[in-house]
């Protein structure tokens, strides 16, 4: 940790977490604007870092290939990215900097640590400076009448609207103050090696807006073999790309397109006010008695339920990181209904695999998914994976691309539908009847 040793009280900090970009970012705009001698540093969190199984983790390989890129436009500017590997509280237990600014971020382990961190550095007489910036209405800012916070998800979506205006969407110019980033010479980069990750040669999806997929979003969004949707959930996550540039393009072009980038506040929302995910919002549905067979969540892991949509959905996402929305519904759908498996199995593994993992969006879908969750499908709402599959893939081209057994030596379904959802319906009236 010796890397900050030698920041002194000439020194501002602006910390990159999920925001890396220079572009229309909130809290660089605000440290560059208020100070001079701003030193942009990224952490490689050893605390989230470590708890990874996988040594090829695409996530990790992403942000090792941004942050790279971010210090090569760093370096054009005269100044250079302290990166460092290692524990954030013990690196900055190390650093006497005037200020350290970063931008907000809404996760129970996130606020614990920037306690943590503010608490150092306020005994230093330092300050962490943090600002909204990965979300366009954070926290209180989109509250009912009687100042509690919404749980139903259109009407939170209305008042939203109402609020929104061109102040909310405005970019940070940052470029404006790029002469008072510290001049250093280059810093050194990190080898993914050196922390004990490995380069995947992973392909990652481009942050270019395609301006014809937002048009046609509403009629192309559910159909998983056709390019209908934009593949930029990866760079809302890292904040590769700003959330206010996609609202403004959203609010011009789609409706539809834009009532997604609400859900994602709206889940940001839930997870500061309710932050205890590992339990159900609806209290009644931890009284469910799941049958949790590992063989069955194992052949739906490995995408080999019988079920070609679910199979052709798990596969993709064990190989790409990436799994279209509409099947993540089903693969969801199936493995909490059909399967009778807790659904804090699926959002674990989904929590391992998905390239966009963000921890409020994944809880509040799978939680949709199981009923238990706020504004979430009913229990009795049961996909038909055959019917889900004869709608949104009718040409089989989605099947086929990642299921090539299909209609060959393809298995049997593991559980038949009919019985698998009088089971289902049953399990749950058993736990709901005195809620």
């Amino acid at each position: 940790m010796s890397e900050l040793l030698h920041i002194d009280e000439a020194t501002t900090l602006f910390w990159f977490r999920r925001d890396l970009r220079l572009e229309d970012n909130a809290g660089l705009y605000y440290a560059l604007k208020e100070n001079n001698n701003v030193l942009p540093i990224f952490i490689f969190d050893t605390e989230i870092l470590d708890r990874l199984e996988d040594k090829d983790d695409k996530r990790v390989d992403f942000i090792h290939q941004t942050v790279t890129h971010l210090k090569w436009q760093l370096e054009r500017l005269g100044s250079s990215l302290l990166i460092i590997h290692g524990n954030p509280t013990d690196a900055f237990k190390k650093a006497h900097p005037k200020a350290v600014y970063a931008n907000h971020d809404y996760e129970p382990y996130a606020r614990r640590r920037d306690e943590s961190v503010g608490h150092i550095l306020k005994t230093k007489g330092s300050d962490l400076k943090t600002f909204k910036d990965q979300v366009i209405f954070e926290r209180d800012e989109i509250i009912k009448e009687d100042g509690t916070p919404y749980t139903v998800f259109t009407p939170y979506s209305k008042r939203w609207k109402t609020h929104l205006d061109t102040s909310c969407s405005r970019q940070y110019p940052v470029s404006n103050y790029s002469d008072r980033f510290k001049r250093i010479p280059p810093l050194p980069m990190l080898p993914l090696e050196s922390m004990g990750f490995k380069q995947t040669r992973s392909a990652f999806a481009k942050k270019s807006i395609r301006q014809s997929i937002i048009k046609e979003y509403h009629n192309k969004r559910n159909f998983p073999a056709i390019h209908g949707t934009t593949r930029l959930s990866v760079h809302l996550r890292f904040g590769t790309i700003s959330i206010r540039n996609l609202v403004r393009t959203g609010a011009s072009k789609s409706e539809a397109w834009l009532n997604e980038l609400i859900w994602r506040d709206f889940y940001q929302m839930i997870l500061w006010h309710f932050p205890d995910v590992e339990h159900a919002f609806k209290p009644a549905y931890d009284r469910i008695e799941w049958r949790n067979d590992p063989k069955e969540f194992q052949a739906w892991c490995d995408g080999r339920t019988g079920y070609p949509i679910v199979d052709a959905g798990m596969r993709e996402l064990n190989e790409t990181g990436f799994m279209h929305n509409r099947v993540r519904m089903i693969v969801a759908s199936f493995l909490i209904k059909h399967l009778l498996i807790d659904w804090r199995w699926g959002e674990a593994y989904f929590a391992k695999k998905l390239l966009d993992f963000d921890l409020a969006s994944n809880n509040g879908g799978w939680q949709w998914a199981a009923g238990s969750g706020c504004d979430a499908a009913p229990y009795f709402r049961i996909f038909n994976p055959h019917l889900q599959f004869e709608k949104f893939d009718p040409e089989l081209k989605y099947v086929k691309r990642w299921v090539p057994e299909f209609n060959g030596n393809y298995p049997a379904p593991i559980v038949e539908h009919k019985i698998a959802r009088e089971r289902a319906l049953k399990t749950y009236k058993k736990a709901l009847a005195n809620a």
